[in-house]
């Protein structure tokens, strides 16, 4: 597997992110039953960045916590079956890894969020990762039966790997 970590932020995270990442990305994929490496990229910035970001991908022009941006369509969330189908866009070629996509992350919102929602930013940073890598594997939240889906994953994954409130 390789999670590409890209530290752009000013301000530090309390939390190790260089652990946390990889190991929530392994988590999500585990549960989800990828049946291959994947490929990753995440980008650790600030408010302003991930600003440009949303205003220029989303056309909302304000700061956010997380973005995702997927590499992959799926018929179904999580459904790899047809992914060879169609190898040559969804595989690096050389290393033979499934190209899930890129994440994007303000640090200042993982500290302010931390402290918002009282727990700590190791948990907030896990949040986020795996709120972003069910996107990167088909998930949605714009339907509340969808949001539920994605919560309960949420939820079952962070317990898995202890990133309790």
């Amino acid at each position: 597997m390789t999670i590409t970590i890209e530290y752009e932020a000013a301000q530090e995270l309390a939390a190790d992110y260089q652990k946390i990442i990889p190991d929530v990305v392994k988590a999500c994929l585990d549960y989800e039953k990828c049946p291959y490496e994947a490929e990753i990229n995440v980008i650790l910035t600030d408010n302003e960045a991930i600003r440009g970001i949303n205003r220029e991908c989303r056309q909302i022009d304000a700061p956010t916590d997380v973005l995702s941006f997927p590499m992959l369509e799926y018929e179904e969330a999580a459904d790899f079956s047809s992914l060879e189908d169609h190898a040559e866009d969804c595989f690096n070629m050389e290393t033979g890894e499934l190209l899930l996509g890129d994440i994007v992350v303000s640090v200042e919102k993982v500290i302010e969020q931390a402290e918002k929602y009282g727990h700590s930013q190791k948990r907030e940073l896990a949040f986020l990762v795996a709120h972003s890598v069910l996107h990167l594997c088909g998930y949605d939240h714009k339907e509340e039966s969808e949001a539920e889906i994605m919560e309960q994953k949420q939820r079952d994954i962070l317990s898995e790997r202890n990133y309790e409130r």
